[in-house]
């Protein structure tokens, strides 16, 4: 592949023109949209018109006169739209992690409460699994009397024994890239008398998710990344129909009442996911996260009925098959390929560990190295099971195939002049 044929390609794009609602800094090429999205152009001008006309004119009246008390719903049934699931099966609301601990403790409760089996007591998560999962889960079955099991990928499905009562897994793995199959592995939890949970957040924007095809029984993601929500946007909740009027979630705030007005002194939950809510919710990010919505839902027309996710994917394996390819053929031996090579098995990122003995060490500085040139990934920290990586976000919405020729040939340049041996790359920042 050429600098030419990367022309041609985004020359003949259908999305090309949707970068144009983005606000990308002259000079960058953005390669890290799994950890925080670009900023939407519509994003600044929403934010300020809450702040000064609806919160500064309106004053409380806003929340009748602007809408904002139903806003996690409006924002769910966009988002509904992305994960497979119908309207009024999402809320967006509170951060993953809390999010998280309200449908786990809600899937715990199912198996104790409604099963009465008293032999599941086991929750199966991946060892690889984002640590704020690993941790919400271990606190919630310290609590609950539960043991939180980690295993490796591969050992599924043979760890689904009737002793399992919840299988938490990330559809997206945020260290690899490595998308389970939901439908199947869904189905091997169900065979086995488990519920699932998953966590989207290397999902929704990312890659075509058909939460109710699958089966599934819980999800929980962020907004802040595909979804270009901005930093420490709401993040949202799913529970499917057949299980969310069955428990009540732990957190039982005044906003998940059934009549949170009425001001009643014991707690009666809503019907639907609305009971997922909890506290008073925030407005501004939410009418930001509102914005990046939008911004991947743009895709919708372009993809001749299809849903907007159709169109990204396709065009997202191909800016990852063309960075992967060059890569290979121009950093010959310097790197070896974490991230799955089949298109079923990857979602929209491309993660890449040094090859042993190649190059000599340096993973993080090589990141900081690129970020200086203007090619903007992240490194993520490896361990006595895994490899450093460095990590690489593809947002069809806004990345090209000239910009992965451009980042492919920083990377080279990079290489050429060892300048990741330079002291100032190999100062640990706070974030990585």
């Amino acid at each position: 592949m050429t600098l030419d044929d990367c022309k041609r390609l985004d020359a003949q794009d259908p999305l090309a023109a949707l970068r144009a609602n983005f606000i990308l800094p002259e000079g960058v090429i953005y390669l890290d949209g799994n950890s925080l999205g670009v900023l939407p152009r519509a994003a600044p001008a929403r934010i300020a018109e809450v702040v000064t006309k609806e919160w500064g004119e309106g004053l409380i009246r806003s929340w009748n006169t602007a809408s904002w008390f139903d806003l996690p719903q409006r924002l769910g049934d966009k988002l509904a739209r992305l994960v497979g699931v119908g309207p009024g099966e999402v809320v967006c609301t509170d951060s993953t992690s809390v999010n998280l601990y309200k449908v786990l403790f809600a899937a715990l409760s199912q198996v104790l409460e409604a099963t009465g089996d008293t032999r599941r007591r086991t929750v199966v998560s991946e060892r690889s699994n984002f640590p704020t999962d690993l941790y919400i889960a271990e606190s919630i079955c310290r609590e609950r009397g539960f043991t939180l099991k980690l295993i490796e990928a591969r050992e599924l499905p043979a760890v689904l024994t009737d002793e399992v009562a919840v299988l938490m897994l990330t559809h997206v793995n945020y260290r690899t890239g490595a998308m389970h199959d939901m439908k199947a592995i869904t189905a091997a939890a169900h065979a086995a008398g488990a519920l699932t949970v998953w966590d989207l957040a290397h999902s929704a924007g990312a890659v075509p998710v058909a939460l109710a095809d699958a089966g599934a029984d819980f999800a929980i993601g962020c907004g802040y990344k595909y979804l270009n929500g901005g930093p420490g946007a709401p993040a949202f909740v799913w529970a499917h129909p057949r299980h969310v009027d069955r428990f009540a979630q732990p957190l039982s705030g005044w906003f998940g009442h059934a009549a949170p007005f009425e001001f009643t002194p014991h707690y009666r939950p809503a019907s639907g996911v609305s009971r997922y809510l909890c506290g008073t919710q925030p407005i501004v990010a939410l009418a930001g996260l509102e914005c990046g919505l939008d911004s991947v839902l743009a895709a919708e027309p372009l993809a001749g009925g299809r849903g907007a996710m159709a169109v990204l994917r396709e065009k997202s394996l191909a800016l990852t098959d063309a960075f992967i390819a060059l890569v290979e053929a121009r950093c010959p031996g310097r790197f070896t390929l974490v991230t799955p090579r089949a298109h079923a098995e990857r979602g929209s990122q491309v993660c890449l560990a040094l090859t042993e003995g190649a190059v000599g060490g340096g993973a993080y500085a090589m990141v900081q190295a690129l970020i200086a040139r203007g090619v903007i990934g992240d490194f993520r920290a490896g361990d006595a099971r895994m490899p450093d990586i460095l990590r690489f976000g593809f947002t069809p919405l806004y990345v090209g195939f000239e910009d992965v020729w451009n980042a492919v040939e920083q990377m080279v340049q990079m290489l050429e002049a060892e300048q990741w041996k330079l002291p100032e790359f190999n100062q640990k920042l706070a974030v990585t």
